[in-house]
């Protein structure tokens, strides 16, 4: 089974709580992040949720948040055709600053095909998307 994967990382100048805060409030996801038009859950930020995304440059799509780890990570995942896709989302406190990975991942059939077409997409935003969210996690207070 093919499986394509990349990711992205920035240090933010804020504690993992208050960049937490801004990843669970999954309404407000496209205030930083260029690429969401709209977003949104049906319950809490917990394993097991579902909800919808709308990125600026595509169909929405269904996500499910499958693991989160309070002020550490939170995995998200979405069905396509024959593939997975999965976004991770990784806090690392170094002294008084946060480094955050972000991981991309396709698995299934035809995770070469989404990996080019959606990954490509994805993979060209992702460093805008972690600069959105450093402007908002270092300019407000959580």
């Amino acid at each position: 089974m093919f499986v394509n994967h990349f990711s992205e990382e920035i240090t933010i100048n804020a504690i993992p709580e208050n960049i937490f805060a801004l990843y669970k409030d999954v309404e407000n996801w496209k205030r930083w992040d260029p690429d969401v038009s709209s977003s949104s859950i049906s319950g809490g930020f917990i394993s097991g949720t579902t909800g919808k995304l709308k990125p600026t440059k595509g169909p929405e799509t269904k996500i499910k948040i499958v693991s989160v780890e309070k002020n550490k990570s939170f995995t998200v995942q979405s069905k396509l055709f024959l593939c997975t896709m999965t976004l991770e989302h990784e806090l690392l406190p170094v002294k008084n600053a946060t480094r955050i990975i972000h991981q991309v991942s396709f698995k299934g059939p035809l995770a070469f095909f989404f990996g080019q077409v959606i990954g490509s997409q994805i993979r060209k935003g992702l460093p805008g998307t972690l600069w959105g969210l450093k402007q908002a996690a270092e300019t407000n207070a959580v």
